[in-house]
């Protein structure tokens, strides 16, 4: 089988994650790291660093298939930028999904969201682009995530619930069945969500309630 050249946009924790996720598929061939201006180094778990953000374009033309392995723990701004720009320089985000996921077969998955080992995507549920569906996290039937988020590690999203977009769902974190979270929210670990959250802002507890700006 011919492998499909990739590009991974972004060093760290979450692209050793991610490399762990793609080499499993055996789909893809990574030919190299793309990292932030100003970090030195030449190689990251046996790839090579071929280039910055400022590279960007002319990577893009030689290796258009891309995955944003930046990490996202609060705010999803640099992942929404960098998703703009592998666009606009014409590149492609394929879905990833780890062999060792569960992905129901009336799925929707938008381009460039991984999901990663163990995670469970459910029947009629909808995973918008550029998300991150993190190991042992559940999406149960008919829920519906919005772009840019991410669902942490074994965070619970029960049936029928809506996520906003730029989301971040803490590791451990559940959500109740039909709940709706307002999008650019931060629900923290291990937070209980059992009402709707209609304003944005950092969750915490059981049940989860809004902390003040001081306290974020």
């Amino acid at each position: 089988m011919v492998k499909i050249p990739l590009l991974l946009i972004g060093g760290g924790g979450h692209c050793a994650s991610i490399i762990d996720v793609i080499e499993s598929t055996e789909q893809y061939e990574i030919v190299g790291i793309v990292e932030a201006p100003g970090v030195e180094k030449s190689d990251f778990l046996g790839y090579p660093v071929v280039g910055t953000d400022d590279d960007l374009e002319a990577l893009i033309k030689q290796t258009p298939d891309c995955v944003i392995t930046v990490g996202q723990l609060q705010q999803a701004e640099l992942r929404v930028k960098l998703y703009e720009k592998v666009l606009g320089f014409g590149g492609r985000l394929p879905v990833i999904v780890s062999p060792l996921a569960r992905v129901a077969r009336q799925v929707q998955i938008g381009f460039g969201t991984v999901i990663m080992h163990y995670a469970l995507v459910n029947n009629l549920a909808e995973v918008s682009e550029n998300c991150i569906v993190n190991s042992y996290a559940a999406i149960e039937h008919g829920s519906k995530i919005g772009a840019h988020s991410h669902i942490s590690t074994r965070a619970t999203v029960n049936g029928d619930c809506k996520v906003g977009e730029r989301c971040l769902i803490g590791s451990c974190a559940t959500l109740l069945q039909g709940i709706s979270v307002a999008s650019e929210t931060v629900i923290g670990a291990s937070a209980l969500v059992n009402k709707d959250v209609t304003q944005k802002g950092t969750y915490l507890g059981v049940p989860a309630q809004k902390m003040s700006k001081t306290k974020e």
